[in-house]
């Protein structure tokens, strides 16, 4: 059955395979580039961002001797912002390495890369043998073989790597490991999975059993938090003023206007106009509730000592998380 499973798997890959940019080479920082930019992102949209990237920084280096804001600002839309700083970070290592890292020892110990895109790395650039697990990996084979063991526990990362391992020939660990992901995103969809068109049907135990829809199983652990903001865009003879966001929370390294949390505005100089209220914003672990303001005014009010005054115009230069960027939207209207 695990042999009849990899080779009906490589031959719909075959057919059926996405034609995608990054597939077209065997650079491994093309191909490192897709991989960060595709976490938590679809295709559709990350393709635009891997295009630019690879425009404006054609090779490693050049991205290693951008600046932080340079890399955020390309970054600004696509969220997660963590990846950009990691990104950065880990150019910055390759180029102190000499080298592209062709282990998956080297390739694990850049900054913001895990087991699933070491592997990805290694097995596309590298033809090392190793499989990739991720969403689109449990849900194949949870379904395919029938496997109920929770799939964001130990025992099920465990089950899952070694089984995705099992059925990797050597040999073709690329084409495996695409094939994986592109049946999970085409075939063996979340929702409305394509089953009776499935090369796969006949030895499909989901499928035969009738638990299509309730494979894999995923604990809930998450408890999301909602958090309320009140931004304050500073208007004063062309200037307004904006703070960079510091380490340990959202959107770290990315600049805003004047922000109060959780907290009543105070006492200001000058027309302050309510431009929008309750905005939501809908993170992995967050729900921001936000309203917005125009503060006008002829003198600049006192502010904390990190806020730093630019003209307006410049705000364009700077990167901003996608919330401030609908504040933006409101003030210019």
């Amino acid at each position: 059955m695990r042999n009849s499973f990899t080779s009906t798997l490589l031959k719909w890959f075959s057919e059926n395979g996405r034609q995608l940019p990054w597939r077209e080479t065997r650079d491994p920082y093309a191909i490192w580039l897709s991989e960060i930019i595709l976490q938590q992102t679809r295709i559709q949209q990350g393709m635009a961002y891997w295009e630019r990237f690879m425009q404006r920084w054609p090779r490693v280096e050049d991205l290693a001797r951008a600046t932080e804001d340079e890399v955020l600002r390309m970054w600004q839309g696509l969220g997660y912002y963590s990846r950009a700083r990691n990104l950065h970070t880990a150019a910055r290592q390759i180029l102190a390495l000499g080298h592209f890292p062709c282990t998956l020892d080297e390739i694990k110990a850049l900054k913001g890369v895990g087991d699933y895109t070491a592997a990805a790395i290694g097995s596309i650039a590298f033809d090392l043998p190793a499989a990739v697990v991720d969403g689109n990996v449990y849900r194949v084979l949870a379904r395919h073989f029938g496997i109920d063991t929770p799939i964001n526990t130990t025992e099920g990362k465990h089950t899952f790597t070694a089984l995705a391992q099992e059925l990797l020939p050597p040999k073709q660990a690329s084409a495996f490991n695409q094939a994986m992901m592109d049946f999970g995103a085409i075939q063996c969809t979340p929702q409305s999975p394509r089953c009776l068109l499935c090369p796969l049907q006949e030895t499909c135990v989901a499928l035969r059993e009738g638990r299509v829809e309730g494979l894999p199983v995923k604990l809930k652990k998450l408890q999301v938090k909602t958090r309320r903001l009140t931004y304050v865009y500073i208007r004063c003879q062309g200037m307004t003023a904006i703070h960079r966001r510091g380490e340990g929370d959202i959107w770290q390294g990315l600049w805003e206007p004047l922000l109060y949390e959780d907290a009543p505005l105070p006492p200001f100089c000058g027309k302050l106009t309510l431009l929008r209220k309750g905005v939501k914003h809908v993170l992995t672990h967050r729900i921001l509730l936000a309203d917005f303001y125009l503060l006008e005014c002829d003198e600049r009010p006192s502010l904390p000592s990190d806020y730093v005054w630019i003209g307006e115009q410049d705000i364009e230069n700077y990167g901003v998380p996608r919330l401030v960027e609908l504040l933006l939207e409101a003030v210019n209207k």
